[in-house]
């Protein structure tokens, strides 16, 4: 499988498209602002404002106008360290020695409750989990975790965890103890799967840059009031070439210079070998325009989504979840064949709807309604299909097999809103308004105009170019012995009108134009 990634730099935003054999997978877009705008995986100092025994919970200011959630239990084993920490780094000067000397324990119950560790005004160390959805703030964790390429940093812990993806005895045991003979005091790592094989000096590079990323946010700490923002996560394009550069990217694809140099200069860091494949495009054609990709957003983004061979997606959103409907539409066939027709439909339908819930970065609960099939084995092969699609999913989820109704329940990951890209366009006659001019008068407007040019301007030859439904309604006798609407008016104005048909032209517009061709201003 071949993967390109297009990122398209504008003065407003930076979007970028993931594709996989040349189709769209996945969309993203970071604002290119200077508003501070939250994101996963950003650590701030915040405030704490309101203790909810009653949740175990509490609300917590970060700098955002909706207060973010944490829960007892995301404030993590180590939080009394943290806290410590926190209290006293003011008063410190040497932040390496005093973090070395901070002792981690004892740790927090788990059944313990929220209003004997928090209370309000307190301040408080947090990244988002979860960026503000609808009317919900962000959700926090007290668990810091600084995230690199093949290790991902956690303060204030003692052990070290090993991807499970990694099958090698050998490998684990030679990367725990790499690793562990590097790391700090206070610190605890998890070594993920692309650490498998790599060298003691990559992974040193990586850890040391990790730790200066943590250290310089608690610099920040020093004489700081919450909220404040003491890092953020990497942007958009390096998080996703973080987690899923590999030996299938073909190519990197930007058309920002600064942006150019940044990813490359990202990826010479973390994979040097694939360095050649970031490319600045240069081209007369927008980037999105180039490469398909604008075409691909206007047929993948709207309510009814089409699948091939006439059949098609419904895809509805609602506060609670997302539901999709599956239509055979045109492609009906009966008798014996009937089954298999619906098994490939769903199957196709299936495809497609994996690709939906990433590109739309569909979240919560997912309802898919499938056409009916009797065949046990058929929804069983169904249900197998749509695991094996979702394992190319980064976000966690789940799938339900299809109950006796036929519908399937999908729970994914939610971290950040839903993608929605209006892909539906004004209409050029009502613009918007769902009101036309009244058409019984539309040759009276024309004659207006008409009346402008020969008596005015002292034009009378001219060139009228009209969509072809108004131009046959004009140029059509208006009975036997009678003639048409446009020889009135060359007879009662003295001109010659020669009429042209545009199919894109909406549908009352009229193009005036002189014997030449010239466009005349209208009055």
């Amino acid at each position: 499988m071949e993967k390109d990634l297009i990122i398209d730099v504008s003065p407003a935003r930076v979007t970028l498209a993931l594709l996989e054999d040349h189709r769209l997978m996945e969309i993203s877009q970071e604002q290119n602002s200077s508003a501070q705008s939250i994101g996963v995986g950003d650590v701030y100092l915040g405030k704490v404002k309101k203790v909810m025994p009653a949740l175990n919970a509490a609300f917590v200011d970060i700098g955002d106008n909706k207060e973010a959630f944490i829960h007892y239990l995301d404030l993590g084993l180590n939080f009394k360290a943290f806290d410590y920490f926190v209290r006293q780094i003011n008063t410190e000067s040497d932040l390496k020695a005093f973090y070395s000397k901070v002792r981690i324990g004892p740790v927090l119950e788990k059944e313990g409750r929220i209003d004997e560790v928090l209370s309000p005004g307190q301040q408080i160390v947090v990244q988002v989990v979860k960026e503000p959805i609808s009317t919900k703030g962000s959700r926090l964790t007290a668990e810091i975790s600084i995230a690199g390429r093949n290790i991902v940093l956690l303060p204030f812990a003692d052990k070290v965890s090993i991807s499970q993806k990694i099958s090698s005895k050998e490998e684990k045991r030679r990367l725990e103890n790499l690793v562990q003979s590097i790391l700090p005091k206070n610190y605890g790592a998890i070594i993920r799967t692309a650490a498998e094989g790599k060298k003691a000096a990559v992974l040193d590079a990586e850890l040391s840059s990790l730790i200066e990323k943590w250290e310089g946010g608690c610099r920040k700490l020093v004489g700081s009031k919450p909220p404040q923002l003491l890092f953020t996560e990497n942007s958009k394009a390096t998080t996703i070439l973080r987690d899923l550069l590999n030996d299938t990217f073909t190519s990197i694809e930007v058309n920002d210079e600064s942006t150019y140099y940044e990813i490359r200069d990202y990826i010479r860091t973390i994979a040097p070998e694939k360095e050649k494949i970031v490319k600045l495009y240069k081209g007369s054609l927008p980037i999105f325009d180039e490469f398909d990709v604008t075409r691909q957003i206007k047929g993948s983004f709207g309510k009814v989504v089409p699948l091939k061979k006439g059949a098609y997606l419904v895809i509805e959103h609602t506060e609670a979840l997302n539901v999709v409907d599956v239509n055979s539409g045109t492609r009906v066939k009966k008798g014996v064949e009937q089954e298999d027709n619906i098994f490939e439909v769903n199957m196709h339908a299936a495809d497609e709807i994996s690709r939906q819930m990433r590109l739309r970065d569909l979240g919560g609960i997912v309802v898919v309604d499938f056409i009916d099939m009797d065949n046990a084995e058929n929804r069983n092969k169904l249900y197998k299909h749509m695991q094996e699609l979702m394992q190319n999913d980064r976000a966690k989820h789940n799938v339900l097999p299809l109950t006796k109704f036929g519908l399937m329940q999908i729970t994914r990951q939610r971290v950040r809103p839903a993608t929605e890209i209006k892909v539906n366009e004004t209409c050029p006659m009502c613009h918007g308004t769902g009101e036309i001019a009244p058409s019984l008068i539309a040759d009276e407007a024309l004659e207006r105009q008409l009346a402008y040019y020969t008596k005015e301007k002292f034009i009378n030859s001219f060139v009228l170019t009209l969509n072809p439904l108004f131009e046959a309604y004009l140029t059509k006798r208006k009975g036997f012995f009678q003639s048409s609407i446009i020889k009135d008016f060359c007879k009662k104005y003295g001109c010659t009108i020669k009429t042209r048909v545009d199919s894109e032209l909406p549908l009352l517009d009229a193009v005036w134009a002189d014997k030449d061709g010239k466009p005349l201003d209208q009055e």
